[in-house]
């Protein structure tokens, strides 16, 4: 809708923080740009950014709009879902908050499928750190949340809950890899790769350290999941992983899995509680919990 390409650009900038990166993104002139909003400025009688040398910045009576701008678009996306949806097809842009256990296989080969089934969905991705996937709901930055051990729970409708089992990872010759099972004090004989906190999986970790009075020291920490996995190989080196980022094809990358007795933390998706759901993002969440239930129960 055209009326709503203003509240677009004001988003952008905001999220940019840049009024040329913004203007690169929406493909126009950071001059036309600026007078855009110079001229919703001028009709409001207040200024809504704080222009400062390294960029713009909302004030207090843009953060104000910027909340009435992200609540108009998340209604003309449900609007539009709710048409397509009357005349038999499946339109719409669904935004995703989600942290890096999920990003590995999981949603990767559902959006793949759903697009395939429906071409005029597409699909906004944005990884966050623990308890930030579950803040976007709130502004309508984000649509849906899968994540792993959320913090702010309670603002969300949860449409699937249920528990992760644990794996530890090592190269495939290593002593613990002819193991059936592990517990957490097997391991701290060897170099550990550990996540950074406030990740979900470090969190469970500590947790089952806790409990039988360790404390777990990181030879590497890192928020790359795919780094800390690469670096067991050919290594004493242990890294951990979910079930639900669990490479299927480890023997390849000549690694070995071991389920790890620790407290199975929970991954949750959900929604904003209390709002309705474009119809596109609705169906699509239907889909995440229907796959979560049939690979996990």
């Amino acid at each position: 809708m055209r009326h709503l390409q203003v509240l677009k650009f004001i988003e952008k900038i905001a999220r940019t923080g840049s009024l040329r990166s913004a203007a690169e993104e929406l493909g126009i002139t950071p001059s036309a740009l600026n007078r855009r909003i110079l001229g919703v400025e001028a009709e409001l009688g207040v200024e809504i950014f704080e222009r400062h040398p390294a960029g713009l910045r909302p004030n207090i009576a843009g953060e104000i709009l910027l909340k009435y701008i992200r609540d108009q678009l998340a209604d003309m996306e449900r609007v539009k879902s709710r048409i397509a949806d009357l005349s038999g097809m499946r339109a719409g842009h669904i935004n995703i908050a989600t942290t890096r256990e999920m990003a590995a296989f999981f949603l990767p080969n559902l959006i793949k499928a759903h697009v395939a089934e429906f071409p005029a969905v597409s699909f906004g991705v944005n990884l966050y750190e623990r308890g930030e996937a579950e803040a976007s709901l709130l502004d309508h930055t984000s649509d849906i949340a899968i994540v792993f051990e959320p913090l702010r729970l309670k603002e969300m409708q949860t449409v699937y809950t249920g528990a992760q089992q644990m794996y530890c990872v090592m190269a495939a010759d290593h002593p613990l890899a002819t193991r059936d099972k592990l517990r957490i004090y097997d391991c701290t004989d060897y170099p550990l790769l550990l996540p950074k906190r406030p990740e979900g999986i470090r969190l469970a970790l500590d947790t089952a350290a806790d409990k039988v009075g360790l404390t777990l020291e990181a030879a590497v920490e890192s928020n790359s999941l795919d780094l800390l996995r690469l670096m067991s190989q050919d290594s004493q080196a242990l890294s951990f992983c979910l079930a639900i980022n669990l490479r299927p094809n480890l023997q390849q990358d000549r690694l070995a899995a071991v389920p790890l007795e620790a407290p199975s933390g929970l991954l949750v998706a959900g929604y904003q509680r209390g709002r309705t759901l474009p119809v596109a993002a609705a169906r699509f969440l239907e889909k995440v919990d229907k796959a979560l239930t049939l690979q996990f129960s």
